[in-house]
């Protein structure tokens, strides 16, 4: 069922919770009436440069510009841009190593479908469709700053899609994130033009029969929209986008399965004391160890063991609030990073219609993109791989104090001993995935590019790593559960009691040994879709 929200397309306003909402949950989009007519008079640039400003100037109204303060624009244009066609790279010359190449201008339309055929060469498994909505959002939105000099109607037709569901068929491998995500990209436009394959209603079926029987006429293109279209960091911030909102949910899940355990284990809560984390200040531990503090208030669990001879916890419990801390910073500015860069122009060349100039530049290289969506990989890896310590030590009865692999009834059955096995193989998965795709370049279109960001990798490893460390922290929570129930009857803090409850849900106290797989893949779930966050935050505010 689609949203009731509606997400305004203009440019300078979109966040990854509108993308979420378009990706996830099919709400309506719109495009901003002021950002078509900024589109229709950057276009009139771009027309000038291959037919001559009156041709150009001719068709304004009809891209759409209608206001007088418009219509002055393109009148100021005329002198700044002059009656003869120019040389611009993309519009009237081939592309990458081709540059130096002039196109006739009787051929500027063809070159635009030449580019998105020779470009559609993408391979390996297909992007799941949230990405390419997502994607395909961000398209629109960059494209709607008017500063790729693209027709309004080319957002149009990506809206329309979005709208009606059709989601283009995109193989997830062959981009090097420069110049932009091409192969990629060059799908989704293929769909547009009624060339590709897309999937409609939950078939996968030509997108010019879909688009016949919507009436949905394929995109007919000019001069530089296949550019446009395609060269672009769309994909990579897709998917980034997506695995940032995952990232909000798994470090706030991370901070209450840490309490859950904590608490399952008889351990301090003394270590979330604001007294400690004032003392070194960074923003990130703060947090944590303050909402912490909230989920485990008044828990009699704690209270229990206020006297014992413990001394102090493992590292894992003691020091969780330092390690997740600068986690969730390192999210944030991920997330900064995506917000700015889906507001921005990011293909080549840029025209900037106040001085009539048409611009080649670098804003497709994916570098800022890339370098965030690693840290982010790194981020994820260490909630999970703290994650799974804690899991290991309430399996073993030798420093937990619960009954060995969680069960009572040990050596006949096997409690959760697996459970944490696969943990660990997620974990482990995950440092792989982690290594930094940025650092890597290797050059393509002979030499001309000859440095390329690798950020659609690293977006989709982010991505791959962000439901691996998703799983590990469901089964944390599985464990940790478990452990609070076997405290017969003690109850735990605040917060972890709301988290305990939204758990029990969805799995039973484990009594005889059953399958824990479905289990595991519930107490993700809760996870992805907000329900344990949202439990636990109606309780103790905020995390």
């Amino acid at each position: 069922m689609a949203s009731k929200k509606v997400v305004v397309v203009d440019g300078a306003t979109l966040t990854v919770e509108d993308v979420v909402a378009v990706a996830r949950d099919n709400a309506r989009v719109e495009l901003s009436p002021a950002a078509r007519e900024t589109m229709a008079i950057s276009r009139v640039v771009v027309e000038a440069y291959v037919y001559g400003y009156k041709y150009a100037a001719s068709r304004a109204a009809e891209h759409g510009v209608v206001t007088k303060e418009g219509q002055e624009k393109v009148a100021a244009l005329k002198d700044k841009l002059g009656e003869e066609p120019r040389v611009a790279y993309g519009i009237t010359t081939g592309f990458g190593e081709l540059a130096h190449v002039r196109v006739p201008v009787e051929d500027a339309k063809q070159l635009q479908y030449n580019l998105i055929r020779s470009h559609s060469v993408g391979a390996g498994p297909l992007l799941p469709n949230d990405a390419v909505r997502a994607s395909m959002l961000i398209r629109a939105n960059t494209l709607a700053t008017g500063i790729s000099g693209v027709r309004p109607c080319c957002v149009d037709q990506i809206i329309a899609f979005l709208n009606a569901g059709i989601t283009p068929k995109i193989p997830c491998q062959g981009s090097v994130g420069s110049s932009g995500d091409l192969a990629p990209t060059a799908h989704m436009a293929l769909a547009l033009i009624g060339e590709g394959p897309v999937f409609y209603e939950g078939k996968e079926c030509a997108s010019k029969d879909v688009m016949e029987k919507l009436k949905i006429a394929p995109l007919q293109l000019e001069s530089k929209e296949g550019l446009a279209l395609i060269n672009g960091t769309q994909v990579m911030t897709g998917i980034g986008a997506l695995a940032v909102h995952d990232a909000e949910l798994i470090y706030k899940a991370a901070m209450i399965a840490a309490c859950m355990s904590t608490e399952a284990m008889w351990g301090s809560v003394k270590p979330y004391d604001p007294r400690i984390h004032a003392c070194r200040a960074h923003p990130g531990q703060i947090r944590a160890a303050n909402a912490m503090a909230r989920i485990t208030a008044d828990s009699a669990i704690v209270e229990s063991h206020k006297n014992c001879s413990r001394v102090q916890d493992s590292y894992s419990m003691r020091c969780a609030p330092q390690v997740i801390g600068p986690c969730i910073e390192q999210i944030e500015r991920t997330k900064s990073v995506l917000e700015i860069e889906m507001n921005s122009a990011t293909d080549n060349p840029l025209v900037f219609a106040n001085e009539g100039e048409v611009y080649s530049n670098g804003n497709f290289h994916g570098e800022p993109v890339a370098i965030a969506m690693d840290c982010m990989k790194i981020a994820l890896c260490e909630l999970a791989s703290i994650a799974e310590r804690r899991c290991a030590r309430m399996v073993d009865p030798h420093v937990s104090g619960l009954p060995a692999f969680l069960t009572k009834h040990s050596g006949l059955h096997s409690g959760f001993m697996m459970a944490q096995y696969t943990a660990a193989a997620l974990v482990s998965e995950n440092k792989v995935l982690a290594h930094p795709a940025s650092v890597d370049s290797i050059p393509t279109s002979a030499n001309q590019e000859d440095h390329v960001s690798m950020g659609t990798i690293a977006s989709r490893q982010c991505a791959e790593i962000a439901r691996n460390a998703m799983a590990v922290i469901g089964i944390e929570l599985f464990h940790a559960a478990q452990g609070i129930d076997l405290h017969d009857g003690v109850t735990p803090g605040v917060g972890t009691a709301a988290a305990h409850k939204v758990i029990r849900a969805v799995v039973p106290f484990v009594d005889d040994d059953r399958v824990l797989s479905w289990d595991m893949e519930k107490c993700k779930n809760i996870i992805a879709d907000g329900s344990l966050v949202k439990a636990v935050e109606d309780v103790v505010g905020p995390l």
